[in-house]
């Protein structure tokens, strides 16, 4: 087995023009990334903790190409897919995947389960037949904790935390090498991140996906992770295992992290 991480980024900068900038009115550009570089073993989970607005989920979209990168390199196993044009990227697509934050908004609400998890399939693999699609579907249900019987439902008929779990489902029906999970369970009741997180270190288990897992909550992340990076305004302050981030912070942003975290 190579020690060449599944992905490293470097020196990963994402910037945007400021609002009220022009011809005539030159401003400094919104740094939402500044440099930050990191790599992810195959199979392992790295945590991205950070509060709003400190670059994590522009990080995440900057991976799969749904955030425009500035400058700085994205290597898949050596390759530089930070260039690549979306017709270039297609085939890496379904190495690559993404469970988006909001479990309703990320699913359409007029198709059924069915639809919903047969769409990457058509795309990725378009010599599948429809049985065979229907089959990889009821699979995918089940080992996400759901009933083949609900795939013609609607993501209505699903509690949020069903949901996330039907997004996880989409995720890995192309069979993907790594998963970008952004705040995958921060709109979820307490009561039920608890049983996504598991789903996904069972999955993970399983599989031997990937995971870059972006949150808030350092309790939730170090839960999961086997890397920590701590992000603020765009850049990495702090990055180790899950024991020294929390057992002995270094940099002031972590330790204020550190104590907003629930104590009981």
């Amino acid at each position: 087995m190579s020690d060449q991480p599944l992905l490293e980024v470097r020196d990963l900068r994402v910037q945007y023009p400021r609002p009220g900038a022009g011809w005539f009115r030159k401003l400094e550009p919104v740094r939402a990334v500044d440099g930050i570089s990191f790599s992810i073993p195959r199979g392992k989970t790295v945590g991205l903790v950070g509060e709003s607005g400190s670059g994590k989920t522009t990080t995440g979209r900057a991976i799969v190409k749904l955030a425009p990168v500035t400058s700085g390199r994205i290597l898949w196993e050596g390759l530089d897919i930070a260039p690549l044009g979306n017709r270039e990227f297609l085939p890496w697509r379904k190495k690559v995947q993404m469970v988006f934050q909001d479990p309703y908004g990320s699913l359409n609400p007029r198709a059924d389960i069915l639809a919903i998890l047969s769409e990457p399939l058509e795309i990725h693999f378009p010599a599948m037949g429809r049985a065979d699609r229907e089959a990889r579907c009821a699979e995918l249900l089940r080992k996400v904790g759901l009933s083949p019987d609900q795939m013609r439902r609607h993501p209505h008929e699903f509690s949020g935390g069903q949901r996330q779990r039907i997004g996880i489902a989409r995720a890995l029906a192309v069979q993907p090498e790594l998963i970008v999970c952004d705040e995958p369970v921060s709109a979820l009741d307490v009561s039920v991140q608890a049983s996504v997180v598991n789903l996904l270190q069972d999955l993970q288990e399983e599989l031997g996906v990937a995971y870059l897992f972006i949150a808030h909550d350092l309790a939730v992340v170090e839960h999961i992770s086997h890397h920590i990076l701590v992000m603020e305004r765009g850049v990495v302050v702090e990055q180790g295992s899950p024991e020294r981030i929390l057992g002995s912070p270094l940099h002031p942003y972590t330790r204020t992290l550190l104590e907003a975290v629930p104590r009981f």
